[in-house]
């Protein structure tokens, strides 16, 4: 199919052009034997599929449950909401329970029935963390870093994990980075390393940042820290969420200035997205989605209720100009987990994975490897 008439981002802005879909790719419009089938899209604005690499879950379904019918919500969901590749996160668990997510996953995406958003990959955040910075996770669960036992989970899932986190504080913590960086990308997180810890860590392999400025110690003149020594790497990109509560809008704007061209929106949510207020479970504790702000019993703030799109629309809304939101929702996540080659962005080859929307970006309709889903 030729869709024509369409203003196209091009990582750089939009341009009046024609774009060509064949089976679930897209190819060149001279290259497409369907000229027959032409759809016009009168003037509407054409930007990729977002890819959210960091979320638990929504629709009151978890990634950690192990639970396939909730995944099955969670990707309907998404791609509703204008995310069309994801990267199911998980929590703090024991490795039988991780284990059981995990295969839950790979199961997933052999289903060729699934017409939702598509599992790019695992985010595996935790057990390896700092228990002082453990934020919402379950510190019951937490373990030094365990390069073998990462092994066997990452074998068990068909190598689907793209990026597992570690504390680089913690004992092994550069020499888990520097074997597990060559299975998938390995990134800092929960953590109150210094400096010199943390330079450690990204000398050994690691190149991402989980939640920027959330579980991690502030930035100090003399005490840099975490932050510092991430902004300093130019190869390293990190997540911010987005969603007016974790990070305050000045903070995205200064994220976005520490790492240019580097910043992978995030939605972070958690099984109360789309829900309600009331009470729902995380990693085995109890959590509380009270106006779109999600708390432990203690008060911590946990993940978010907000789901990407909405994230990259309030990046814009702080003073992020939308060429940079939009690369940040889609190409930069593709590149940190390695599938730049084949998300991110609307070019021959790629999956056929786009949004058609108004110039506010509001959402007219959502496409999955070229099939209209919304």
């Amino acid at each position: 199919m030729i869709f024509k008439n369409a203003l196209v981002f091009n990582g750089q802005s939009f341009n009046k052009n024609d774009f060509a879909v064949s089976d679930d790719r897209f190819v060149s419009v001279s290259d497409t034997v369907l000229k027959d089938d032409i759809k016009d899209l009168d003037g509407s604005y054409v930007i990729p599929g977002l890819i959210d690499i960091h979320t638990h879950g929504n629709s009151d379904a978890d990634f950690s449950d192990g639970d396939y019918d909730g995944l099955k919500r969670m990707s309907e969901f998404y791609v509703n909401h204008g995310v069309t590749s994801f990267c199911p996160t998980s929590m703090t668990l024991p490795y039988d329970v991780l284990s059981k997510a995990f295969e839950t996953a790979e199961r997933f995406t052999k289903d060729a029935s699934v017409s939702g958003a598509r599992i790019a990959g695992i985010h595996m955040e935790g057990p390896y963390f700092s228990e002082k910075k453990k934020g919402a996770q379950n510190a019951d669960y937490l373990k030094l870093p365990d390069i073998e036992g990462f092994r066997k989970l990452y074998d068990s899932c068909g190598n689907l994990i793209k990026i597992v986190d570690v504390a680089p504080e913690l004992e092994g913590a550069a020499e888990f980075a520097a074997s597990a960086c060559r299975l998938c990308t390995v990134s800092i997180a929960h953590t109150d390393a210094d400096y010199n810890q943390t330079k450690a860590v990204y000398r050994a392999g690691a190149s991402h940042l989980t939640h920027l400025f959330n579980a991690m110690p502030g930035i100090h003149h003399r005490n840099p820290g975490v932050i510092g020594a991430a902004a300093e790497e130019p190869d390293v990109s990190a997540e911010l969420i987005c969603d007016g509560l974790h990070v305050h809008e000045s903070a995205i704007r200064m994220g976005f200035k520490l790492f240019p061209g580097r910043i992978c929106l995030i939605s972070d949510s958690l099984r109360c997205a789309g829900m309600p207020d009331g009470e729902y479970t995380l990693g085995g504790q109890r959590i509380h989605l009270s106006d779109n702000i999600a708390r432990l019993d203690d008060g911590t703030i946990a993940g978010s209720a907000a789901n990407l799109y909405q994230c990259m629309l309030n990046a814009i809304r702080f003073g992020i100009d939308k060429v940079t939101a939009i690369n940040a929702a889609t190409i930069n996540p593709a590149r940190a987990i390695g599938m730049s080659d084949v998300i991110g962005s609307i070019e021959p080859g790629k999956y056929a994975d786009f949004i058609v929307c108004d110039e506010a970006l509001n959402i007219r309709s959502v496409y999955t490897g070229g099939k209209l889903y919304k």
